[in-house]
């Protein structure tokens, strides 16, 4: 094999020609190259192409979508939107200097930074008679809206978060004493208290996200009534939803899509499958279909999976993945057969439950999973008993919870392994 770097390779390949790129450390270069050396204003995208002037910051933009000087690139997927969004973003709010200058071809400069840098140039003396005054003029609508458009949105607040771990105390925070952040806090617990909402519910991202919207908002925010949350918030929300779908399957028609099918039953007893859509986008909740009154035999398995498939578009859907029973594998034969294009693919989850089963019906385990079983249900039907052990092992319960039986089983065996000498009291 020739040398990939020698255009008269037939093997040569521009992009990944180190000549063909800037020097940096830009994650637009990641995307795009020079397709013509001796007219480095243009930048081609690796992804659709496509030529794009002005350089490689006109690329990123290009890959971010959303600038009206630079038609969107049609293969970029969100992760890569984020990334160039994030750098953009981060460029635009670096200050100016010397070296910024010198670098130009590499990284963008925003024109509102350059100019600050030039103003900054003027007469010393000038700046200092009308700084004098600034402090006097009061706050106006339009500095408002200035300040709500610099200021990060509540779900990228949540999320810088999340990604970065403990941020830096802000200035508002250490003006406010212990005693003020407690108060607060304490009417957020009253409500989940007064109003029965499950304590898992402060995991949630939305719940974050929902008190940092509050703060940014400042005092004097008036709730949503009932009204409101029943009939045009939740008609938005819907809205929301169905833009959020229209996101999700443009990648489902770029890319393809793995359709998945999860069985359950309900606290009434009905028996459901839920369908979800899988692809680069993410996870898409499909539908929840109740077939409590069907047989669920492989032809009106394969029936409700060939309906789902021709919603969402035979040339669309790649894959299913359903659970590894007899039924469900035979209408996965079923399907394959009808749509050749098809594969049907045993749900990972089910198998590893499927084998713990079978491990646990061993006799080795059976006799050990048996004797924890009856450990545990003596210990939590003896209230003392239980009291005692929960003060020894520090609030820890032996039983460990999981998604099923089987996984629980040997869980609880885990836990009582780890746990052992703390037991001897009993």
């Amino acid at each position: 094999m020739g040398d990939t770097t020698d255009p008269t390779d037939p093997n040569y390949d521009p992009f990944k020609d180190p000549k063909r790129k800037a020097k940096s450390t830009d994650p637009g270069w990641k995307y795009g190259f020079w397709p013509d050396l001796n007219n480095k204003n243009v930048v081609q995208c690796n992804l659709c192409k496509k030529n794009v002037c002005s350089g490689v910051r006109r690329l990123k933009q290009h890959l971010a979508g959303g600038y009206p000087d630079v038609a969107m690139c049609l293969k970029t997927t969100t992760a890569i939107q984020k990334e160039m969004k994030e750098y953009i973003d981060k460029v635009a709010k670096k200050p100016v200097t010397m070296d910024d200058d010198m670098n130009v071809d590499d990284d963008e400069v925003p024109v509102q930074a350059a100019s600050t840098a030039a103003s900054n140039m003027r007469s010393q003396e000038e700046t200092t008679s009308k700084r004098k005054n600034v402090f006097q003029i009061p706050a106006t609508k339009s500095a408002k809206s200035i300040s709500s458009m610099i200021r990060k949105t509540p779900e990228e607040v949540v999320e810088e978060r999340h990604n970065k771990g403990p941020s830096q105390t802000t200035i508002e925070n250490c003006t406010k004493s212990e005693e003020e952040k407690d108060r607060v806090k304490m009417h957020i617990a009253n409500f989940f208290y007064e109003c029965g909402i499950p304590f898992n519910a402060a995991n949630s991202r939305s719940y974050e996200i929902m008190v940092e919207s509050i703060g940014q908002f400042g005092p004097g925010l008036k709730p949503p009534s009932y009204h409101e949350l029943r009939v045009p918030l939740l008609e938005k929300a819907k809205k929301e939803t169905d833009k959020l779908r229209e996101r999700h399957e443009k990648a489902w028609r770029q890319y393809g899509c793995t359709l998945m099918s999860d069985r359950w039953s309900d606290k009434r007893g009905r028996h459901l499958i839920n369908f979800l859509v899988n692809s680069p986008e993410g996870t898409f909740f499909l539908k929840s279909v109740d077939v409590s009154s069907e047989i669920q035999d492989a032809v009106m398995l394969a029936n409700l999976f060939e309906k789902q498939i021709d919603e969402i578009g035979r040339d669309i859907v790649v894959q299913v993945v359903t659970d590894n029973g007899a039924n469900f594998k035979a209408a996965g034969g079923l399907l394959c057969r009808r749509i050749p294009t098809l594969y049907w693919t045993p749900c990972a989850a089910h198998c590893l439950d499927l084998m713990l089963e079978d491990i646990a019906k061993l006799k080795e385990f059976d006799s050990t999973i048996t004797h924890g079983r009856n450990i545990t249900t003596f210990v939590y039907r003896q209230g003392r008993l239980l009291s005692a052990m929960r003060e020894k092992t520090l609030g820890i319960d032996l039983v460990r919870t999981a998604a099923t039986r089987f996984a629980t089983a040997f869980l609880t065996l885990q836990r009582f392994a780890i746990g052992l000498s703390l037991l001897c009291f009993l």
